[in-house]
Formats: structure tokens, C-alpha cells, sequence
């Protein structure tokens, strides 16, 4: 599976859910490792990668951010985006191995069409910035993660937070708490409103 979206909305979360409800071994991926220096040596790389993921399979191959490794123009790199892109994309349409690949990608415009047809990710999924009634649940999991005896109205919070990502909304939560331990209090409502009227969502 492919899974596209703003930064911040749950796309590595997701990864490694998936990993932990099948009781799999988890291995990231970091593209930018695969590209070495000298000639050849990022295929051989990407064989190597390929052949460990293999070797621990079943097991769940999470690719992070994979628009930044093929994003690019192949024409700046001699081709060698190319030539690994064709490894890793042949050894998905013809692997027989146990190994689940879950790509994670920020722009979806700047994946190359090959890797985005039928065949390659069986599923496409877009997680899309959180609605009202999720931000709702985000904040409330999150005060009560870190707070577990408080418990403070949000809609005026929610209301405000448009926009924000599941990652802004938690950074909204630890903002708020620093304002109210510096008062030597406890959180309430007015703190979680100060932070998410300063902090300015990626969405914006």
C-alpha cells in the first residue's frame, strides 16, 4: 500500500500499526541511504536492502518518504533514481516473498506515473488532514494520555484548529502544558486555546 498525505497526519503511525497488529518485524527504509557515491553501488544497495527484507520475512517493509528519494529530476543523478526506482519496482511486481511494502509519501504529484499504476501498490490510501469530530478524539487522547485527571471542555479549541494535523494538534497539547506548569497550575481550557492561536499549522 501507498499512503499519501500532508506531513504530520499519521502516516508512519499507520505503518507501524499495521506491523504490530500482524505481530510482524517492522524495517524502515530510508531511501536517501540507497544513493551512494560511486557508480553501481546504489543498485547494489538496493539488492542488498531487498535480499535483507527477504530474509526476515514475513516481515513489513516500511519505505519512508519515498517521493524524496524518486521525486526528483532523473536527468541531475546520471540516472541512477532511475535504475534504482527499476529494481525496486520490478522485485515488487515479481516477489514472491512474505514481505508487506508500505511506501509513505508527503507529495503525490512528484512520484513517477510508473510507480503509482495497478500492480505496483494494490491500494492507495490518502490521509487527509483530521475533520472536527477527529480532532475532537486527537486532543481529548492526547490530554488524557498526559493529564489522565483532567478533563476540559475543547470545542472552542476544536473550532479553532482547522487545519491542523494530528502532530500539530499534540504539539498544541505540550504547548498549552508548558504555559500552565509555569504558572505552577493546572492545564485548562484558556491554555489549549493560547497555544493553537500561536501556532501556525503547515496547512495555512
Amino acid at each position: 500500500v501507498l499512503l499519501v498525505g500532508p506531513q504530520g497526519t499519521g502516516k508512519s503511525l499507520t505503518a507501524k500499526a499495521i506491523a504490530h497488529s500482524w505481530s510482524m518485524p517492522l524495517l524502515r527504509l530510508d531511501v536517501g541511504r540507497l544513493f551512494a557515491g560511486l557508480v553501481g553501488a546504489s543498485e547494489a544497495r538496493t539488492r542488498e536492502t531487498i535480499h535483507r527484507a527477504e530474509a526476515m520475512a514475513p516481515c513489513v517493509l516500511w519505505i519512508d518518504e519515498i517521493d524524496k528519494g524518486f521525486g526528483g529530476d532523473a536527468r541531475s543523478d546520471g540516472g541512477t533514481s532511475q535504475r534504482v526506482l527499476a529494481n525496486l519496482l520490478t522485485w515488487m511486481a515479481e516477489k514472491t516473498s512474505p514481505v508487506f511494502v508500505v511506501a509513505t509519501a508527503n507529495g503525490v504529484d512528484r512520484l513517477p506515473a510508473e510507480l503509482l499504476r495497478k500492480g505496483r501498490f494494490d491500494e492507495i490510501f490518502l490521509l487527509d488532514l483530521p475533520s472536527r469530530i477527529e480532532r475532537s478524539s486527537i486532543l481529548a487522547l492526547h490530554i488524557k494520555r498526559k493529564r489522565p485527571n483532567v478533563h476540559l471542555p475543547l470545542q472552542t479549541v476544536i473550532d479553532r484548529t482547522e487545519g491542523f494535523s494530528g502532530a500539530e494538534l499534540e504539539q498544541t497539547v505540550i504547548e498549552a502544558m508548558h504555559f500552565a506548569f509555569a504558572e505552577k497550575r493546572e492545564l485548562l481550557e484558556t491554555d489549549l486555546i493560547l497555544a493553537a492561536s500561536q501556532l501556525v499549522p503547515l496547512s495555512r
